[in-house]
C-alpha cells in the first residue's frame, strides 16, 4: 500500500484506528470538536469512540467530554528523576510511573519542517511518531520499517501553502535556515493584511519568526522565559535592586518555552470564564505537582513545582502573592500562586525542571484553518487565541515594547497590548498566512 493508504487505514490487530482517525484529513489533519459531535451523532460505534479516550475508561457507560473538546488521553511515563506528589508533599507516584494528560491531535501539515513532533518534542523523527501513535491510540504491534517510511513519506508531502512547500525543499538541499527569506514579505496582500503583517512582525514573529515561522529569534524574549528558582520552587529574585527583579537562567540551547498556556488553563479550572473564555474550562484536568530529584536515584530533592502557594490573604486561590522581607512577591515560574499544574509539558520528558510546562513553538502557517489552540484546546477560535496573547502574553515581555495599556475591549476587565483595531489587522494576515 502507499503511504496516504497506510495513513487512512487501521493496521491489523489494532482497535480499528488509523492515522486518519484522529488526524482528520478534512480538517487538516487536526481532530476537531465539531467532527467528534457529528460522528457520535452518526456513528457512535466509530473506532473514535474507544474507551481509551472516554472521560472515565471504567465507566459502565463510557462519556466523551474531554473528546467532544478535541482532546485525547495521553500516557506518559515520569522521568527517573521525578514523582508525583501530594498537596501536603507526599509522593503518591503511581507503580507504574506514568502520568496522563489531555492534549490536542496537532497537524501533520508542513510536518517536514517542524521536527521534533508532538508539543512536547518527545519524538524526533516520524516514523517515532507514528509507531508510538500506533502503540498507544491505536492499540496495536510493531509496524515494519517499510510501512513506517512510507507513512513519514506521505506526512512529508502535506503542506499548508506553496510558500512552506517552498521552505521545505530549499531546507532539504542544505540551505540553512537563516539564509531562507520569509516567502510572506513577497505576497501580495490588501491594505488590512499589510498592517495585519507589521503587527505580525512586532508581536508575532519574535517567536514565531524565520522561513519555517517556529524560531525564537529574539532571543532576548527567550531568555525571559527561564528564570532561577530557590529550592522551595519560588522564583529567586535580585533583591539588590528596587524593585526587585527575577534572575534569569538562559537556556540558549533550549527551544521550548513556558509562557504561561498551562497556567491560563489551571486558571480555567479553578475560575471558569473569568479570565476570558476557556474552551476547556469545562471538563476536569489533572491536579498534578512534581516533585524534581538531582538524579535518577530519587533520594536528593531539587525542588516541588508548583510551589505551595503563599499568597497575600492565605487563601491558595488568591492570585496575589506574598511579598516576602525583601519586597520580592513569593511565586513559582508561572508569576502567579499556583495550587496545582494540569500538564508538566516538556519536563516529563527531560526531568528538567527548566522545562516544567514548557512546550514547543508552532509554526503559525495554515493557523486559521486548526482550530481550536494551544496544547490543549483552552482557545476555542483564533480571535481567543489573539485576544489571550493581548492580555496575558505579551505585556509580560518588556522587550516587545507591548505594555498593557489599551482599554479592554468590549468591556472586558483586562487592559491590552493591542488595540481591537490592531487584532482585526492581524487576524486578516493569520487568515492567509
Amino acid at each position: 500500500m502507499s503511504g496516504e493508504e497506510l495513513f487512512e487505514t487501521a493496521f491489523p490487530g489494532t482497535n480499528g484506528r488509523s492515522c486518519a482517525t484522529c488526524h482528520v484529513r478534512e480538517d487538516h489533519t487536526v481532530l476537531t470538536p465539531a467532527h467528534v459531535i457529528a460522528l457520535e451523532a452518526t456513528n457512535p460505534l466509530d473506532p473514535l469512540f474507544n474507551r481509551i479516550d472516554a472521560d472515565d475508561p471504567d465507566a459502565a457507560v463510557p462519556t466523551y467530554e474531554h473528546l467532544k473538546k478535541g482532546l485525547v488521553r495521553v500516557i506518559l511515563p515520569l522521568p527517573e528523576n521525578m514523582d508525583l506528589i501530594d498537596f501536603e508533599g507526599n509522593v503518591v507516584t503511581p507503580p507504574d510511573r506514568t502520568i496522563e494528560v489531555w492534549r490536542a491531535v496537532p497537524t501533520v501539515e508542513d510536518t517536514a519542517i517542524t521536527a521534533p513532533y508532538q508539543y512536547d518534542g518527545r519524538k524526533a523523527t516520524l516514523q517515532e511518531q507514528a509507531q508510538a501513535a500506533v502503540t498507544s491510540h491505536s492499540e496495536g504491534g510493531t509496524v515494519s520499517d517499510r510501512d513506517l517510511d512510507k507513512i513519514a513519506d506521505f506526512q512529508e508531502k502535506q503542506f499548508t501553502s506553496q510558500r512552506a512547500k517552498k521552505v521545505a525543499q530549499k531546507l532539504a538541499h542544505g540551505v540553512p535556515v537563516e539564509d531562507i527569506e520569509r516567502p510572506e514579505l513577497k505576497m501580495k496582500l490588501t491594505d488590512q493584511e499589510e498592517r495585519g503583517l507589521e503587527v505580525y512582525n512586532i508581536a508575532c514573529e519574535p517567536c514565531h519568526g524565520g522561513a519555517t515561522t517556529l524560531q525564537v529569534t529574539n532571543r532576548t524574549i527567550h531568555d525571559l522565559a527561564f528564570v532561577e528558582l530557590k529550592p522551595d520552587g519560588n522564583v529567586l529574585f535580585d533583591t539588590s535592586v528596587t524593585p526587585p527583579v527575577p534572575v534569569l537562567k538562559p537556556q540558549p540551547d533550549n527551544e521550548f518555552l513556558n509562557v504561561g498556556f498551562a497556567n491560563l488553563t489551571y486558571l480555567g479550572q479553578i475560575f471558569g470564564d473569568l479570565f476570558g473564555p476557556r474552551f476547556n474550562a469545562s471538563v476536569p484536568l489533572p491536579q498534578y505537582r512534581y516533585r524534581f530529584y538531582t538524579d535518577g536515584t530519587r533520594t536528593v530533592k531539587q525542588v516541588d513545582l508548583p510551589p505551595v502557594p503563599q499568597t497575600a490573604s492565605g487563601s491558595p486561590f488568591d492570585l496575589f502573592p506574598a511579598i516576602d522581607e525583601n519586597g520580592a512577591p513569593i511565586f513559582g515560574p508561572n508569576f502567579l500562586p499556583q495550587l496545582f499544574s494540569t500538564d508538566p509539558g516538556r519536563a516529563a520528558i527531560t526531568g528538567d525542571p527548566a522545562d516544567y510546562e514548557a512546550f514547543d513553538v508552532p509554526p503559525l502557517r495554515g493557523i486559521a484553518n486548526t482550530a481550536p489552540y494551544f496544547h490543549d484546546n483552552s482557545a476555542e477560535t483564533l480571535r481567543d487565541a489573539v485576544d489571550l496573547y493581548s492580555r496575558f502574553i505579551l505585556p509580560f515581555f518588556a522587550p516587545l515594547n507591548l505594555p498593557a495599556v489599551l482599554p479592554p475591549e468590549n468591556g472586558g476587565f483586562f487592559l491590552e497590548s493591542l488595540s481591537p483595531e490592531q487584532k482585526d489587522d492581524l487576524m486578516a494576515f493569520l487568515a492567509v498566512l
